[in-house]
């Protein structure tokens, strides 16, 4: 992959919905939504607050398994999208005893990537064409940061008056 073909980005924030999670990813020029299950979209929440789970998740176990094999992943990009569904890739590198290096290209769902990203803090990309085809969720991103409208109160109204 040509890595002019990829654009840089990184998790903006994941908020829960009523069927699952949706985690905002983007950069300063655009961002956009990938929706999933709650309890990756917790585990992506749990790793880029850095707060520790009682007991290892999938993801810290396939980390530490990575750890334990000499591996790492090295990126993740959002490689497809097919109507509402992405597709992701995790590069993992390992070098073995004679300082040989092996990369492996894996297919994996876009959470698992993400949850992997931030768990190993490795960098996010999405190729152009993800990029050019989803929809830019900025704006909704900025309204769901606002503070809600503060309410005026009645009676500090009626105080004026007087």
């Amino acid at each position: 992959m040509n890595p002019k073909d990829v654009i840089q980005i990184g998790i903006r924030a994941v908020i829960p919905t009523t069927t699952g999670s949706a985690v905002f990813l983007g950069n300063d020029e655009k961002v956009f939504v990938i929706y999933m299950d709650p309890l990756v979209g917790n585990a992506i929440s749990l790793l880029i607050n850095g707060t520790k789970s009682e007991r290892p998740l999938t993801h810290d176990l396939m980390g530490m398994l990575l750890t334990g094999l000499g591996a790492k992943v090295e990126r993740v990009v959002i490689n497809d999208i097919k109507g509402a569904t992405y597709y992701g890739r995790m590069i993992v590198t390992v070098e073995n005893e004679l300082q040989q290096r092996k990369v492996i290209e894996l297919d994996a769902r876009p959470s698992d990537c993400l949850a992997m990203s931030a768990q190993q803090k490795a960098p996010i990309y999405v190729t152009r064409g993800v990029w050019d085809e989803a929809e830019d969720m900025t704006e909704v991103l900025k309204k769901m940061a606002e503070p809600p409208p503060e309410e005026e109160n009645e009676e500090e109204g009626e105080k004026d008056e007087s």
